[in-house]
C-alpha cells in the first residue's frame, strides 16, 4: 500500500523536541521515522537536530538514536549497519540526519567513503542553508547573495558570494545507488523518496530542503510556502539519481518569479536588480542541463 498522508502511520517517533517554531529540519526528520519506522537506528551529529532532541533526561527519538562527533556521521552510520547485522538482526535501517554544514563540508569524506564502501545506510541532509545552530554562519550549502553572520551585506560586499555547491550530483558521481532531492513544501514527495530508500540495499541520500525561519527571517507559519517557493521558482530541484541515471521529477510549467521568493526572506532584503537577474541567469543556465534529464 502507498504511503501517504492518510496511510502514513498515527504513531511518533520525533516528538517533544525544542526546535524553533516552524523548522523546517524537524519536519524531515519527523516525516522520514514515520516512513521508516520504529527499527530504524538514527545517528545524528553536532547539528540542530542534536541540539533541541536530546535534553537530559528527555530523548525525543522514539527510536534508537546516538550523536556522534560533528565530520563522523556517516562513519557512525556505517558501524552501526556492521554491528547489528554481525548480530544478525536484518530488520533495520541504520539512518543519519545532517544539516548542511555537517554533510556538504564538514561530514563530506565520511559519506564520501560511505558511497565508496556502498555501506547499507540511509544520509537524509536537512538543509537549511547555513550552521544555524551555532549563530547563523555560511556552510558550502549557502546560496548566493544570502547574508549570514560570516557573510554580511554591506558597501562592497552584500552577503555571500559563493555558489551553493551541488551535493545531489557530487554524490551521484560517486555512482551511488540511490540519491535523491526533495523539500518540505512538498511532502509527499519525500515521503516516496525515502520509502523507495528503504527498499534499496546500498547507500541512499536524499538531500531535503528545510527552512529555518530564525536564519531565513521568515515567519514561522511560512515554512512550507517558501519551501514550495523554491521549487516553484526554478532555484531548487525534485530529482533521483538511480542505475547510473539522472530524473527529474517535477518541471514547474512556468516558473514563478525568483525576486518575489526572495524578497519574503530577510537574508536577501539587501539584493539589488542586478543581484536577482544574476541569480534567475544561473538558474537558467542550469535549467539547461535539467530538461534533459526528463
Amino acid at each position: 500500500m502507498a504511503l501517504n498522508a492518510k496511510t502514513l502511520t498515527e504513531k511518533e517517533y520525533f516528538y517533544g523536541h525544542k526546535a524553533c517554531a516552524g523548522c523546517g529540519g524537524s519536519l524531515a526528520v519527523r516525516m522520514a521515522l514515520k516512513v521508516l519506522g520504529g527499527n530504524s537506528v538514527a545517528a545524528v551529529p553536532a547539528c540542530c537536530m542534536s541540539a533541541v532532541a536530546f535534553n537530559y533526561p528527555q530523548l525525543c527519538f522514539g527510536n534508537n538514536a546516538i550523536i556522534t562527533p560533528f565530520a563522523a556521521t556517516a562513519s557512525v552510520l556505517t558501524g552501526i549497519e556492521a554491528g547489528l547485522r554481525a548480530q544478525g538482526i536484518s530488520n533495520f535501517q541504520a539512518v543519519g540526519f545532517a544539516g548542511d554544514g555537517g554533510t556538504a563540508d564538514i561530514g563530506l569524506q565520511a559519506l564520501s567513503g560511505a558511497i565508496d564502501r556502498n555501506d547499507d545506510i540511509l544520509y537524509i541532509c536537512y538543509d537549511n542553508e547555513a550552521y544555524m545552530n551555532t549563530g547563523i554562519q555560511k556552510s558550502g550549502l549557502t546560496p548566493f547573495g544570502a547574508k549570514t553572520t560570516t557573510t554580511p551585506a554591506g558597501k562592497n560586499i552584500r552577503g555571500n558570494i559563493r555558489p551553493k555547491k551541488n551535493m545531489f550530483e557530487i554524490v551521484a558521481a560517486h555512482d551511488i545507488p540511490y540519491a535523491a532531492t526533495a523539500s518540505v513544501g512538498n511532502i509527499q514527495d519525500f515521503i516516496n523518496k525515502v520509502e523507495k530508500a528503504k527498499n534499496i540495499r546500498g547507500t541512499k541520500f536524499i538531500h531535503i530542503i528545510s527552512p529555518c525561519p530564525t536564519g531565513w527571517g521568515i515567519a514561522t507559519d511560512k515554512t512550507i510556502e517558501v519551501a514550495r517557493d523554491v521549487v516553484e521558482a526554478g532555484l531548487w530541484y525534485l530529482a533521483e539519481y538511480e542505475n547510473g541515471k539522472f530524473k527529474l521529477n517535477y518541471k514547474p510549467k512556468e516558473f514563478s518569479p525568483v525576486a518575489g521568493y526572495l524578497k519574503k526572506q530577510a537574508r536577501f532584503k539587501h539584493l539589488t536588480e542586478d543581484d536577482i537577474n544574476y541569480i534567475e541567469e544561473s538558474r537558467d543556465k542550469k535549467w539547461k542541463v535539467l530538461e534533459t534529464w526528463i
